[in-house]
């Protein structure tokens, strides 16, 4: 993808949203910058922002791995073990200026790891917010993109919330389900059960569709602590 002056700014404003979160939590219950993320539970808070900017670094490094392989990240996170928030912090500072201008000139997906991890340490550290901005929103379309890739052949499936509406393909949906916007977006990046993708069926059988949906690896077994996952009422 081309560089874009929009995905540029939600980056930086993202990344503001992510330092504020953690100097607060810093601030208030450093221990818990230890805990574990339920949604990439290999890794601590601390952890899974040594990969995010990790995978920054390595971006503008040229380092990028083809397939984002589990060795890469977690090269990333080793090699920042021994290093504070502080310290990882001030890496991220000083080459933001640099990942804007990538942003904004050569390729947006670093877009996507931003915004998906920011939502992944919100929900460890209960700390609900940015469930609709441009970024997500843009994200949200990407991945849907790829889940109409892997569907290829298939009747389509259709999200049909209140406040977002997408379907994957011509022709009459195989699946309905019945999402906010938010949900969808979580979905979409593999952070909702099989389960949960269940209990959003208004029409059609959702399982020959379910392994789709793990696109950015296996579904959790159980909900994700960031707010209840909710349905809403059946369109008309």
């Amino acid at each position: 993808m081309r560089g874009s002056a929009e995905a540029a700014k939600e980056w930086s404003e993202a990344r503001m949203r992510v330092v504020a979160l953690l100097r607060g939590v810093q601030a208030t219950a450093p221990e818990r910058l230890g805990e574990r993320v339920p949604a990439c539970p290999d890794w601590t808070v601390l952890e899974l922002l040594s990969h995010v900017v990790g995978l920054g670094a390595d971006v503008l490094a040229d380092r990028e791995d083809a397939v984002h392989a589990p060795e890469w990240t977690q090269a990333q996170v080793d090699a920042r073990r021994d290093r504070t928030l502080d310290e990882v912090l001030a890496e991220w500072a000083g080459f933001a200026d640099a990942m804007h201008r990538y942003l904004s000139e050569v390729d947006t997906r670093p877009l996507g790891d931003l915004v998906i991890h920011e939502q992944d340490l919100r929900g460890a550290l209960g700390e609900p917010g940015a469930r609709d901005t441009a970024g997500l929103r843009a994200i949200r379309y990407r991945m849907a993109q790829r889940l109409a890739d892997r569907l290829e052949g298939r009747a389509p499936l259709r999200f049909a919330g209140e406040d977002w509406t997408w379907t994957s393909g011509p022709g009459e949906p195989g699946v309905v389900l019945a999402a906010d916007g938010f949900d969808a977006f979580r979905a979409l990046t593999s952070r909702r059960s099989a389960d949960q993708l269940r209990g959003w069926v208004v029409e059609g059988d959702l399982e020959p569709y379910l392994e789709a949906f793990g696109g950015l690896g296996a579904l959790p077994a159980a909900p994700l602590p960031e707010g209840a996952a909710t349905r809403p009422d059946r369109p008309a």
